[in-house]
């Protein structure tokens, strides 16, 4: 079973539409140097709070001091930590350590074959792997929600190899979802422009893609 990640939520609303669709898992975004889905810290405390039980929650984060990153898992008690940018070496293990009951997914932005090296190389230090569509190396980074795909053929290469499971971000919608299924095998899909309509997340296209997949 592809398991099911709606990214960008910004209500129990939100997240109570996520949840009857299908979602295994919930993304909320904490402060980005760009893209959409950033919410407030009050409102991720809540949906995490809400979702305990209902989904796993993922706390986006562009914060790379571990420290940094512990302070925040410790005020807003998510789940899954998602770490959209690169960390120095050594720093999986120190948050490790100072949050130990949080998983780890390290995102990483797919654009060349070394992407898929480094993919592999820090998949031990880490719980899960996800892969998207950004640019760290922008002078204002798209760290993700960019709303295209990537060569689905390296990220199927970093599956196929990879410890730990590997979820697929980037451009998914329901017209493509099935094929990225199918080229990546994926442990799951993380989906946000793809089912969202004018900024909001959008039952029609949320219905489509779920069916999708179960197709």
């Amino acid at each position: 079973m592809t398991h099911l990640k709606v990214c960008c939520i910004a209500s129990i609303a939100e997240a109570e539409l996520a949840v009857a669709h299908g979602a295994h898992a919930l993304g909320l975004v904490s402060a980005m140097p760009s893209g959409p889905g950033v919410v407030d810290d009050a409102t991720i405390r809540e949906v995490a709070a809400w979702a305990h039980g209902k989904a796993r929650t993922f706390l986006l984060t562009s914060r790379r001091d571990p420290p940094a990153i512990a302070e925040q898992l410790a005020a807003l008690r998510p789940e899954t930590v998602q770490l959209v940018d690169a960390l120095a070496d050594g720093a999986h293990r120190e948050l490790r350590r100072l949050a130990p009951d949080v998983r780890i997914v390290q995102v990483i932005h797919v654009r060349s074959a070394a992407d898929v090296d480094d993919a592999l190389r820090l998949a031990p230090e880490v719980d899960e792997l996800l892969l998207d569509s950004g640019n760290p190396s922008l002078a204002v980074k798209e760290l993700g929600g960019t709303g295209r795909t990537h060569d689905w053929a390296l990220s199927a290469r970093i599956v196929r190899e990879s410890p730990v499971p590997v979820w697929l971000a980037g451009g998914l919608r329901a017209e493509n979802v099935a094929q990225a299924i199918a080229t990546v095998q994926p442990h799951g899909l993380d989906v946000c422009s793809g089912v969202r309509r004018d900024g909001k997340l959008d039952r029609v296209r949320l219905q489509a893609l779920a069916g999708a997949m179960r197709a």
